[in-house]
């Protein structure tokens, strides 16, 4: 019994010493990227939900990844699931507007170009009390009207400098590649309706990372800062 005592009081002494958890503190998050690391910001958007298979899914990842990104919806859409796309915005994410039925707004008159706009406008706010900031029009098709429209709604025009070509079949690894390539300040573009899409994210994060950037919101002026 004596050398038993012996033996455990000399292990405690030879362990190394750990800093005391402060009483009922959460267990610390698992390690992500480093913000002070960051010497750059790279956006991540969706377009085309909300999707609830997808989109719910890609929440998943982006918060494992310790990601935030941007999701442009459309309006019928978000009519459909509203709940949806309220677990985007409680996820921590951003949403945009993406128009109400992805038309080519460049073949719409300024009226219909309105309604498109300030429909989807209402549907999200009605959705999560929040009016979107930010618009990115179908197919990227724009013209001095669907800008001035957009205006008229306080919505900036946002396109992207990536394009992932997870629409157009590109495997997750061909994602990766696209989205891991873009500079400081680029803007990726992806859909919310991939599995490919979704397997994705954990490679994208850690890819940036290793470059020392990191995923981050597109702001008023449609520039890419920090979240």
């Amino acid at each position: 019994m004596v050398l038993r005592t012996l033996l455990a009081a000399a292990l405690l002494l030879a362990a190394p010493l750990l800093p005391a958890n402060p009483a009922g503190a959460a267990p610390a998050a698992k390690a992500g990227p480093v913000a002070l690391a960051c010497t750059g910001y790279v956006a991540l958007t969706y377009d085309d939900g909300p999707n609830a298979q997808y989109t719910r899914a890609l929440l998943t990842a982006l918060r494992s990844a310790g990601a935030r990104a941007t999701f442009f919806d459309l309006g019928s859409r978000v009519q459909q699931q509203p709940q949806v796309t309220r677990e985007v915005v409680q996820a921590g994410m951003w949403v945009g507007n993406h128009s109400w039925s992805h038309p080519y707004l460049t073949n719409l008159g300024a009226a219909a170009v309105a309604r498109e706009l300030g429909d989807t406008q209402n549907a999200i706010r009605g959705a999560t009390g929040q009016a979107p900031t930010l618009f990115r029009p179908p197919y990227g098709a724009t013209n001095a009207t669907v800008q001035a429209e957009a205006r008229k709604l306080g919505l900036t025009q946002v396109t992207w400098s990536v394009d992932s070509q997870d629409w157009n079949g590109a495997s997750t690894d061909a994602i990766v590649r696209a989205a891991t390539g873009a500079s400081a300040g680029g803007i990726v573009l992806m859909h919310a309706g991939y599995q490919t899409t979704v397997d994705a994210v954990p490679r994208i994060v850690q890819g940036l990372a290793a470059r020392n950037l990191c995923p981050g919101r597109i702001d008023g002026s449609g520039r890419v800062v920090a979240p």
